[in-house]
């Protein structure tokens, strides 16, 4: 994760939509200042995706999160039923991961496969090298990781809801910042392993050959 992408994050996903609410909900009301506040991270999460110049599946994932999420606060109608609906929404978020773990095709394999493509390398021989079982776990075990991130930050959200009412939602914006981190942190250290195990498999096959 580059400098500017973490700096970016912070200041779309965390600093603007804190200050928007903080400041905004006494003048436009707290539904519509939670609204507003996503505004940055939708416009970034906008940015992102154009600058990845291509239609695959984690573009597509991006968007739909995007249209779907947006869609659920829009409709929610009222400030305390936004900060509910993105609690249910998280735990359907993390059961569809937990599904493409259970069918054998973990999402974040198929994120890998688009990322690899994109570099030039054949998608299907890719493909036949992640299906490797201890490639195939690694990457269940990245996707599980962020299932798991979404059903601890459902549930802490619901005690603060519990606890604050409306004003957990800033709260919430700093315990999905740091889940988030944590969870890019501890897969990044995955998919490094992952490519560890893949340069390994490179260089015998050359030794072989050699011999």
């Amino acid at each position: 994760m580059s400098k500017r992408i973490v700096i970016w994050d912070i200041i779309c996903y965390l600093i603007f939509p804190i200050v928007i609410w903080n400041y905004g909900k006494n003048h436009i009301g707290e539904y519509y200042a939670m609204l507003v506040s996503t505004l940055p991270g939708i416009l970034y999460s906008i940015v992102r995706f154009i600058l990845l110049k291509r239609v695959n599946l984690f573009g597509i994932f991006m968007v739909l999160n995007l249209l779907i999420g947006t869609l659920v606060d829009v409709l929610a109608g009222s400030a305390i039923q936004m900060l509910w609906n993105d609690v249910f929404y998280s735990y359907i978020l993390a059961l569809i991961f937990i599904v493409t773990i259970v069918v054998n095709k973990p999402l974040f394999l198929f994120f890998s496969l688009d990322l690899v493509e994109m570099q030039g390398h054949n998608r299907t021989k890719m493909k036949s090298l992640f299906y490797q079982k201890k490639i195939l776990f690694i990457y269940k075990l990245i996707t599980f990781g962020f299932a798991f991130r979404e059903i601890l930050l459902s549930s802490l959200k619901i005690a603060l809801i519990l606890k604050y009412g409306v004003n957990s939602f800033d709260k919430s914006i700093i315990l999905r910042q740091i889940l988030s981190w944590g969870t890019f942190g501890i897969s990044f250290y995955g998919f490094f392993y992952i490519s560890k195990l893949l340069n390994n498999q490179t260089n015998s096959q050359k030794t072989s050959d050699i011999c």
